[in-house]
């Protein structure tokens, strides 16, 4: 079949999809959830087969170790998947919310509506429970789903989009999710413009830059996750050390792992020092930006704009709260940024100040994650300012359209003055 034509029949299943129920759409993700779970002894030996191979590929340096930890899947990483699954479920229903009413004139009622975007094709490297987490709000959103993963996870993959398109039927057809399987597909699927609505890239930022340049689609997405922990003079030790770790060490392949700690001035003797001490104890790398090499001896960062992605950050310090922002905003990329401090003014002032999509005081950066949020589950993490911002969940995947009912109404007595107006807002 051809990418073109796995993206029509996408979209045909997904008008029988959005037609069903919000009851039916539940259900059908009570359903998934427990095909999971069921299934998960096929699922675990096809993850291990690539587990295998992604292992011998780190060995030979043909596989990062980044990509290569987030390939392997869990009975309890099955359990944590279908709990998300079931969120989304039990959430509020996404399709038809009215947003607003309007009485334009006695008897003509207009209503905004949201809907569905229609196809989303997501593109993603190495992490199989992204195929999961994506296809349960694709569902519950009433939208079609084209799915390329990487072939560094070529068998959980077919695995998973085998059980979850199973457990579809015979409610909605299996096509609703098509899975792409060969890198030459990409190319044709970004030029399809006039069928696929949305692209949303996850993965290195090689392959969202790659995305962003040759899609003809509309791409939501982020780059990069250089995200920053500021420790204020009047951060509490125990929360400070406690963030920074959990900020660097919980995940450091993740996209809101900490690449960068930002330390006040006053820091440089005591808490400082005991903060990279205890990275270095977690195996931690560190490097420096101009002041952090002068005050602590680090090995000079190349770039204060890097994204690690593994057991190593950048250490700078900063003046005050205000020099934080603006290092931030100069070598950030938008994605998750968080203070450490006692003092509320300056947790508020950095809160309102940081244009970021998501702004944490005295939480580990690591909550930004669509599931941690409450969301069910994400798409991805949006950095841009148009459309969604942030883990993008069901709302980030939805449209709004007008509905206009009306009782033989035309235009052309508004015109001659014989019909005005009111533009009353109902609710």
């Amino acid at each position: 079949m051809s990418s073109e034509q796995m993206a029509i029949e996408a979209r045909g299943a997904s008008r029988v999809l959005a037609a069903l129920s919000s009851e039916r759409r539940a259900a059908l993700l009570r359903r998934v959830a427990d095909a999971l779970l069921d299934r998960q002894e096929e699922i675990l030996v096809a993850n291990a087969e690539d587990v295998a191979e992604g292992d011998a590929a780190v060995a030979a340096g043909t596989l990062s170790a980044a990509l290569a930890k987030r390939l392997k899947l869990t009975p309890a990483k099955l359990e944590v998947l279908a709990d998300g699954l079931r969120t989304l479920a039990d959430g509020e229903e996404p399709i038809g919310r009215v947003l607003r009413r309007t009485e334009l004139a006695p008897g003509l009622l207009l209503a905004q509506e949201t809907s569905p975007l229609g196809v989303l094709l997501v593109i993603f490297e190495s992490r199989p429970d992204a195929l999961v987490q994506i296809a349960g709000l694709a569902l519950r959103s009433g939208n079609g789903l084209l799915l390329k993963g990487g072939k560094e996870a070529v068998r959980s993959n077919a695995a998973l989009h085998a059980v979850i398109t199973e457990a579809l039927q015979p409610d909605v057809p299996a096509a609703v999710i098509g899975l792409a399987t060969s890198r030459a597909e990409v190319a044709d699927l970004l030029a399809l413009d006039g069928v696929i609505d949305l692209v949303i890239p996850r993965g290195s930022s090689d392959l969202v830059r790659y995305v962003q340049q040759h899609a003809k689609i509309p791409v939501l997405g982020h780059a990069e996750g250089i995200c920053h922990v500021y420790v204020d003079a009047a951060a509490d030790p125990d929360k400070a050390r406690a963030i920074v770790l959990d900020s660097k060490t919980d995940y450091p392949a993740a996209c809101n792992a900490m690449e960068t700690l930002l330390l006040h001035r006053d820091l440089a003797e005591g808490l400082g020092p005991a903060l990279l001490d205890a990275l270095r104890e977690a195996r931690v790398t560190l490097y420096g930006g101009p002041r952090a090499v002068a005050a602590f001896g680090l090995a000079p960062a190349v770039d204060l704009h890097h994204e690690y992605g593994d057991l190593a950050c950048a250490v700078e310090i900063v003046d005050d709260v205000d020099a934080a922002i603006a290092h931030v905003h100069r070598y950030g990329s938008a994605h998750t940024d968080a203070i450490v401090t006692d003092d509320a003014a300056t947790a508020e002032r950095f809160l309102d100040r940081v244009d970021s999509a998501c702004v944490f005081h005295d939480a580990s950066t690591r909550f930004a994650d669509g599931y941690r949020f409450g969301l069910g589950a994400e798409v991805g993490i949006s950095t841009g300012r148009i459309h969604a911002r942030g883990p993008v969940g069901v709302e980030g995947l939805l449209t709004t359209r007008w509905k206009l009912r009306g009782e033989g109404d035309t235009v052309a007595p508004v015109g001659a003055g014989e019909r005005k107006f009111t533009h009353e807002r109902l609710d």
